[in-house]
């Protein structure tokens, strides 16, 4: 007796039949003659999204100094405790930062970092962005804790490493509000007369021939 629930399988007829066997192949001659899209990754480098998540990176002003202002927020919004801040008091003599306090240690443990980015909407001054690398494999576990010097954002070449004064008759709001555009005569005084080896003292002095310094 046949179950009155059974689905019917309709019985093909004519050309139906003929080609029910190899109806399957279809879809395999037709992706035969479509473009390879195969990613010949790592020997070409992967292209990703402009917004992609990737590794993170404390950015620095125009004349050097940095943005990071070591209040910390990022590490208290990270959900996997993976950023670890302390902050520090800048003086005249280790001005690191606009206004009083920078950032003298900064970690991240890529080892427990999901790059959800809620680190980078706490932070109140845009001091850390996440940038596009994404190759953050290591053979060793501590390699994948990046220290400050590892997230610092490259020297332009018309920027002073920190640390130097900020640009006379300016204040941290200047800075914040992006008022500072560029390295002050005085800032380089005061680094060639601390640090007369700085190396971007030189990057500086060829960076100033094409209109760098004001």
């Amino acid at each position: 007796m046949t179950d009155a629930y059974e689905p019917q399988i309709p019985e093909r007829k004519g050309l139906a039949a003929v080609f029910a066997p190899v109806a399957g192949f279809g879809v395999t001659f037709s992706s035969i003659f479509r473009p390879v899209i195969t990613e010949q990754y790592p020997r070409v480098p992967a292209s990703v999204k402009p917004r992609y998540h990737g590794r993170h990176q404390l950015n620095r002003y125009a004349d050097g100094l940095e943005k990071c202002i070591g209040c910390e927020l990022c590490a208290w919004a990270c959900p996997a405790d993976a950023i670890y801040v302390e902050g520090a008091d800048n003086t005249p003599d280790a001005q690191y930062s606009p206004g009083e306090r920078y950032g003298r240690v900064y970690q991240i443990n890529y080892l427990r970092c999901i790059f959800c980015g809620l680190c980078i909407e706490a932070c109140p001054t845009r001091a850390l962005t996440m940038t596009n690398e994404f190759e953050l494999a290591g053979p060793e576990r501590v390699g994948l804790i990046y220290e400050k010097q590892d997230l610092l954002a490259p020297m332009a070449d018309t920027a002073l490493a920190a640390p130097h004064p900020m640009v006379p008759g300016t204040n941290h709001h200047d800075y914040y509000r992006g008022e500072v555009n560029g390295v002050h005569t005085e800032q380089v005084e005061w680094v060639a007369e601390h640090r007369p080896e700085d190396p971007t003292l030189e990057n500086f002095a060829a960076g100033a021939q094409q209109g760098g310094a004001r």
